[in-house]
């Protein structure tokens, strides 16, 4: 995925290197494995909280099919009682 974004943005080795050293320089040997840490911690918990949300949808689309499914199983005995939940379905 890294390759691919260097990839994207047309950098090579040269310029990936400037831009590491400037971290480096910037932020100091001690502090780069906390702030590493620290990304990697934040990027763990956003694929976390995106991987709830994509189980929550597709909870929520099964349990439509679901109903769909049911109420499309269930036949009413009554036809006025028909007509009356199609206008509500079509409204």
């Amino acid at each position: 995925m890294l390759n691919s974004l260097f990839l994207f943005l047309n950098m090579g080795a040269p310029e990936t290197m400037v831009i590491l050293f400037a971290i480096l320089l910037l932020f100091g040997g001690k502090k780069l494995p906390e702030l590493a840490r620290g990304l990697g911690k934040g990027i763990r918990e956003f694929k976390d909280a995106s991987e709830g949300v994509k189980q929550e949808i597709h909870r929520n689309i099964n349990a439509v099919k679901d109903d769909l499914d049911v109420d499309s199983d269930s036949k009413p005995s009554d036809p006025q009682q028909n007509e009356t939940e199609q206008s509500h379905i079509n409204s």
